[in-house]
């Protein structure tokens, strides 16, 4: 950010809150490369972020009032009492910051009021992670001004409970772990069950190689009650089992597990789960062999997956992705918790912008934009 569209930001919040800001942080939005529905079965995914943000302009209160803005949403200042949050108790947008101090004051972070304003560029429902950018950004800008240091993943681990049990939605730690811990050039392998990370590398210029993101603007809701009956299926299938996760099936059980399961929805949601694991482990591989460009056909089998055994893709999403191959793309697939939302499409460059002009005539609705692996959320002043 430019010295000057950093001052034009912190000048907004004293528009508003009549103050000049304390610090300004920002957090990223994410995209997920590959490994969909795995982290709520302790399992591997691999998120990298976007250059896409959420911004947050902060200064303390002493008077036990939250006041939250944002430039996107109408409405004006929200503003909470501290001492009243609680899960239930608020409604909108501002559900999320409220979330996010309630949260770290019950795991005993003595959190007190703030003024806070929010611009964002990240698409609002578009599977891309714009709540866990704001819950991230608001936890890290929360922390650090009462002078605590917590590790990253702790953020994150703070953050998905907020969406769990403030705002209700039993979400994963993916989004949350992306916007906090990524690295600028590289996807993010992280074992849910474990928090192991490992920053792998993924240079797409160094092959000639672009990333298009496609926004098909249908939007969705984690907590509309799909994606909540979807984890509840895979925990289903893993008792079932007797197993605590569907993440202990070895790959090479999977037939086994399979003839195990009662009924065809619980087999299912199993086979993409083990087998989604296994394309995280064959995208890291190329990734790791410089053989970037072979990851597109495992991308594709992902969509198939997610498509035909998870059962939450969408015309809208299946359109981009037929298109995209149609058209010589090298691998696509939807990517976010589904039922709308982006599409990936990886492309040769020189081919990046004549797919574009087709995806555009296909979906004239959809927002196509080209993105790198960016830097996880940091403190801009």
């Amino acid at each position: 950010m430019t010295d000057a569209a950093l001052e034009t930001f912190e000048i907004a919040f004293k528009d508003v809150f009549g103050r000049a800001p304390e610090g300004t942080w920002a957090a990223p939005g994410r995209v997920n490369l590959i490994g969909e529905h795995t982290d709520y079965n302790d399992g591997y995914v691999m998120p990298f972020a976007l250059p896409h943000r959420t911004r947050a302009a902060v200064a303390r209160r002493d008077d036990g009032l939250l006041r939250v803005h944002s430039a996107e949403m109408d409405g004006g200042v929200v503003e909470l009492r501290v001492a009243d949050l609680a899960p239930g108790t608020a409604s909108g947008w501002a559900t999320y910051p409220a979330a996010v101090l309630w949260t770290l004051r019950e795991a005993g972070h003595d959190i007190g009021g703030a003024d806070i304003h929010y611009d964002s560029t990240v698409p609002v429902g578009g599977g891309l992670s714009s709540s866990a950018a704001l819950q991230v950004v608001t936890a890290l800008a929360l922390t650090e001004l009462a002078g605590l240091d917590l590790p990253r993943q702790e953020l994150a681990l703070l953050c998905q409970r907020s969406e769990n049990v403030y705002v209700g939605a039993p979400v994963g730690v993916m989004d949350q772990t992306a916007s906090a811990c990524c690295t600028e050039g590289h996807a993010l392998h992280l074992d849910v069950r474990g928090l192991g990370q490992r920053q792998v590398p993924f240079d797409l210029a160094a092959e000639g190689l672009e990333l298009l993101v496609v926004d098909t603007r249908v939007k969705h809701a984690h907590a509309d009650g799909a994606y909540g009956e979807l984890r509840a299926g895979c925990e289903a299938a893993a008792a079932a089992l007797g197993l605590p996760a569907l993440r202990d099936i070895p790959y090479a059980g999977l037939d086994d597990a399979l003839r195990a399961l009662p009924d065809d929805r619980l087999r299912r949601l199993t086979r993409h789960v083990v087998t989604e694991n296994r394309r995280v482990e064959e995208v890291i591989a190329l990734l790791d062999a410089g053989r970037t460009r072979e990851i597109g056909p495992v991308l594709t089998a992902g969509h198939v997956s997610l498509r035909d055994d998870f059962r939450i893709s969408c015309p809208e999403l299946d359109l981009v992705v037929d298109t995209a191959l149609a058209s010589g793309a090298l691998g696509a697939r939807m990517t976010g918790g589904g039922f709308g939302g982006s599409a990936i499409v990886l492309t040769d460059t020189a081919a990046a912008p004549a797919l574009t002009a087709t995806l555009n005539a296909a979906l004239p609705a959809a927002r196509i934009f080209a993105t790198t692996p960016s830097r996880g959320a940091h403190r801009l002043s």
